[in-house]
C-alpha cells in the first residue's frame, strides 16, 4: 500500500463516521510531511451548516492547529471529488496537492465539471491525483444513497 492509499484509508474512516451519523459519507484528511494534521467528515445535517463539508472542517482544523491559514505544504485526501465551495477553499488555503477517491458527476469541481485547482487565472493552483481507492469510495456513497432511496 503506497502513501496515497494509506492516507485515503484514513479519509475513508472519516467518511464512515459521517455515514453512521446519517451524513453523506465523505471524509477528508490533511497531511503535511507524512503526518496527519487534521481530519474531517461531513456534518451539514448534524450542524445545520451548509458549509459543513469534510474538506472545510479539515481545513479549519488544520489552520487552528498550525495557527495559520496558509497550508502550502499540505496534501488533502478526500474520498469524493471536491465541490466548487471546497475546491475554492482548497485554493484559498494554498494546499499543495489534492488526492481524491471517486469523481462527482453532479458537483465535481476539481476535474469533472470544473478545474478550479488548475485554473491559472486564480492566485494559486494545486496538483490533483484522482482515483485513489476509487471503488471503495464510490461504493460507500452508492450504498448510502441506495439506503436513502429504499426508505422512501
Amino acid at each position: 500500500m503506497n502513501l496515497d492509499e494509506k492516507f485515503m484509508e484514513l479519509a475513508l474512516k472519516e467518511a464512515k463516521k459521517a455515514g453512521v451519523k446519517g451524513e453523506v459519507p465523505v471524509g477528508c484528511v490533511i497531511v503535511i510531511d507524512g503526518k496527519v494534521i487534521a481530519r474531517g467528515h461531513n456534518l451539514r445535517e448534524s450542524k445545520n451548516d451548509p458549509s459543513g463539508h469534510a474538506e472545510i472542517i479539515a481545513l479549519r482544523g488544520a489552520g487552528k492547529k498550525l495557527k495559520t491559514w496558509r497550508l502550502d505544504k499540505a496534501v488533502a485526501y478526500v474520498t469524493c471529488e471536491p465541490c466548487p465551495m471546497c475546491a475554492g477553499a482548497l485554493v484559498l488555503a494554498r494546499v499543495k496537492r489534492v488526492v481524491y477517491g471517486c469523481a462527482d458527476g453532479k458537483a465535481g469541481a476539481v476535474e469533472t465539471l470544473y478545474r478550479i485547482g488548475r485554473d491559472q487565472r486564480l492566485n494559486h493552483t494545486f496538483e490533483v491525483k484522482a482515483g485513489v481507492r476509487e471503488k471503495e469510495c464510490q461504493e460507500l456513497l452508492s450504498k448510502f444513497f441506495k439506503k436513502l432511496r429504499d426508505k422512501l
